[in-house]
């Protein structure tokens, strides 16, 4: 599912919103400052920020500038016309006033997703989700590291979800990206992503098919 981060200083707007969006089975991220945000998205790539302006440390109006390729809604008490013009054309992708009717949050975030629905570099499979450009996988909002070679195989699998992906089909899918990934190498590699997985929700994703190779399983 997709991640959002939410970044309020205000503790119970922001779990009110964690909580609501926990409901709809989004993956939560949760800053109470600028200074904080900065440094979570200097980790991992949310598919969505929900930004408060008047933030301890660096502003919402400092951070904007900084968050590249990534939808922000702007969530603030400002209302003044300027400034919300201000923020659409300094990259802002939508602005909504406090107080705000949840329902009407939850659709515009809906609006702004749909546009990032064809990202090939983000995957999701039950409560996985996959983002292969900074090789990170998320489960209820863990953070797993994942090597180049593990996000390759992984994307690959999830691009076939509970289909057998042969032996010989991953070496040949992989190898431009990891041509490191051996026949020998490969069973370690998936031993490796099964234990990150595994370590982080207690469930096996990946299930070895007797004489074809692997798939993934919810």
């Amino acid at each position: 599912m997709p991640h959002i981060l939410i970044v309020d200083d205000d503790t119970h707007i922001n779990e009110m919103l964690t909580e609501a969006l926990l409901a709809e089975g989004y993956t939560v991220s949760a800053a109470y400052s600028g200074t904080e945000a900065a440094m979570l998205l200097s980790q991992t790539k949310p598919d969505l920020v929900l930004l408060d302006l008047m933030l301890p440390g660096l502003s919402g109006e400092a951070l904007l500038p900084q968050i590249r390729e990534i939808p922000v809604i702007v969530v603030s008490a400002k209302c003044d016309i300027a400034g919300k013009v201000d923020l659409l054309r300094g990259g802002a992708a939508d602005y909504i006033t406090k107080p705000f009717d949840m329902q009407e949050l939850l659709a515009r975030i809906v609006v702004q997703l749909r546009g990032k629905s064809s990202d090939p570099d983000t995957l999701a499979f039950a409560d996985l989700t996959l983002y292969a450009d900074t090789l990170t996988a998320v489960i209820g909002g863990a953070e797993i590291r994942l090597t180049r070679t593990e996000c390759a195989i992984l994307k690959l699998l999830m691009q076939n979800p509970q289909m057998p992906v042969g032996k010989t089909t991953i070496l040949e899918k992989i190898s431009y990206d990891t041509p490191d990934c051996t026949e020998r190498s490969l069973k370690q590699h998936i031993s490796n992503i099964r234990h990150k997985l595994q370590s982080v929700s207690g469930k096996d994703y990946i299930e070895a098919v007797y004489g074809i190779g692997f798939r993934l399983r919810s």
